[in-house]
């Protein structure tokens, strides 16, 4: 289409290999821009209108994928649920980009590290960590580790994105300590560099060590992998505290609901932390539960 409009050079399609679409390039007619639309140019609302429709003429369960941005809230996420409920929708499929260590398919160049050259330098400007403010403010939790007690102090930044940990094992000296804080310190240079919090609860969960420990929360593997699961506790706290309650029927730790209980109605308990993933467990049909498949009673 380039080529047939006489738009078509070598440094258009290298800026449109670059930024992995063509709305941002002034050079392209705003015609051609509406015909050549991917799929993170379109907002999720209308990724669930274009499946609602299909599926209103269709028996069967329309599949497709809601695209978001890597920065996409757990609002937004709920939004495109709902909506996908109204319109009549059999299933719903999201992916939010870069949510996974890997993944099949990168937007642009730029995204994946790699320039059009081939020489496999990164086409990134250098990346510096950011600059660390005199107070910032968090919250220490303790984990009990084979080790010792371990307290790890998680920090935010002014936009409440974390920014920095601390890792303090109870026994002082020694290559626990030492080990406890090289990781402290490379988890807050990842985070002041930008690099998601979950990308480094996946590194460093799971690691185990010859000394595993039974914490309230499950199965404290490693000194890494208490500071792994600390970091998820935080952010899972975080989330649960900002979420809605969409549920009158639910019971936290034990806790009276605020809504009116029905005898008959299943209820659903959160009961600490999966030992195999570190997930919530969920307490229902008398036995306590994990979304990965592991079981108390298994």
């Amino acid at each position: 289409m380039a080529k047939k409009e006489g738009l078509y050079s070598e440094d258009l399609m290298k800026r449109v290999a670059q930024n992995g679409n063509i709305q941002d390039l002034q050079d392209v007619p705003k015609g051609i821009k509406s015909l050549f639309v991917t799929a993170h140019d379109i907002s999720p609302e209308d990724h669930v209108r274009m499946q609602a429709a299909f599926q209103k003429y269709t028996d069967n369960a329309v599949s497709k994928t809601v695209n978001f941005p890597s920065e996409a809230t757990v609002e937004e996420v709920a939004k495109v649920y709902l909506l996908a409920y109204e319109l009549g929708c059999k299933g719903v499929t999201i992916y939010r980009d870069r949510s996974r260590t890997s993944q099949v398919l990168y937007k642009g160049a730029v995204a994946q590290g790699l320039d059009q050259s081939g020489d496999g330098e990164s086409a990134s400007p250098e990346r510096r960590p950011k600059a660390r403010e005199d107070v910032i403010h968090g919250s220490t939790r303790k984990v009990r580790t084979g080790c010792g007690n371990l307290y790890v102090t998680v920090n935010e930044d002014e936009e409440g994105n974390l920014f920095e940990i601390f890792n303090q094992i109870g026994k002082a000296g020694g290559c626990a300590a030492s080990q406890s804080e090289a990781i402290g310190r490379l988890v807050s240079l990842g985070l002041r560099s930008g690099i998601e919090p979950e990308m480094i609860i996946r590194q460093l969960k799971g690691i185990s060590c010859h000394a595993p420990a039974w914490y309230r929360e499950g199965k404290i593997l490693s000194c890494s992998d208490g500071v792994a699961k600390a970091i998820e506790w935080h952010l899972q706290l975080k989330e649960e505290t900002s979420m809605p309650d969409f549920s009158a029927d639910v019971q936290v730790s034990g806790g009276q609901s605020s809504g009116a209980r029905n005898p008959s109605s299943s209820h659903v308990f959160l009961r600490g932390a999966c030992p195999e993933c570190g997930g919530p467990l969920l307490f229902e049909e008398g036995c306590a539960k994990c979304l990965c498949g592991y079981s108390d009673c298994g």
